[in-house]
């Protein structure tokens, strides 16, 4: 566990020492506030739930693009400059690389959506808004982002480069994604498993109501296990292959 929180710790301290987490930052947190008062809040009167819902969707489409970028250098730019032989020399397994570059993915992508607090901040002090509601909401855009993280890390093991790992990890996302588009046109029971298998549609709507569902929640882990999984299995390929 000690290895694995050493290799976080060093990452995570890469996005605040090179320019690229500042900028995903920036970037997030700009398209955030835009979306929040151009489509949440809208011109129109609104109750507090509707507005803190639509706020929820926004920043869950947000969360995920956040997440391919977060994601793509992970593992992509190790082999591109050539670093990851240390990896493959040292006593550090491949399951702690993983786990490790992952933690520290998830805890900057935390870091971010902290920022955004001031946000449903704005609808609580001008309207009722419950408690319950904004901790659900917050924490769907956690599952969903930390799942398309998990993906695109898998990206970024399989690609060389991180252009590629982005390309690969954003097609990936957005297959998973649209498949409740593809359960509209099917007959049973691909019409219930390419549902259940959608990354946002169904499994989202509740949290961004306020509303938490058990079986949502274990589908999100199933996914980033499953994900993380595969990229261990994935660099322990790379590793024999040399």
């Amino acid at each position: 566990m000690s290895k694995v929180l050493l290799i976080a710790h060093r990452e995570l301290s890469s996005f605040f020492t090179t320019w690229m987490g500042y900028i995903i930052a920036a970037a997030a947190l700009f398209i955030n506030g835009l979306l929040f008062n151009s489509f949440a809040i809208g011109d129109a009167p609104e109750y507090s739930a509707v507005i803190l819902g639509r706020f929820f969707y926004f920043s869950s489409g947000v969360a995920m693009v956040v997440g391919v970028f977060l994601a793509m250098r992970l593992l992509a730019e190790e082999k591109q400059s050539g670093t990851i032989t240390l990896f493959y020399t040292s006593p550090i397994t491949e399951r702690q690389v993983v786990y490790g570059k992952y933690i520290s993915a998830l805890a900057f992508f935390l870091f971010l959506q902290a920022l955004t607090l001031y946000m449903p901040a704005l609808i609580f002090v001008h309207g009722k808004v419950s408690i319950g509601h904004m901790a659900a909401g917050y924490l769907g855009t956690t599952l969903i982002g930390a799942s398309v993280l998990a993906i695109c890390l898998l990206a970024s093991v399989l690609a060389n480069n991180q252009l590629v790992a982005a390309v690969l990890g954003a097609f990936m996302t957005v297959t998973i994604l649209v498949l409740w588009m593809l359960a509209s046109v099917v007959e049973p029971p691909f019409r219930e498993l390419f549902s259940y298998l959608a990354l946002h549609n169904s499994h989202f709507d509740p949290f961004r109501k306020g509303i938490v569902h058990i079986k949502d929640v274990v589908y999100y882990l199933s996914v980033i296990i499953f994900a993380l999984e595969c990229s261990v299995r994935a660099l322990e390929a790379r590793r024999w292959q040399g």
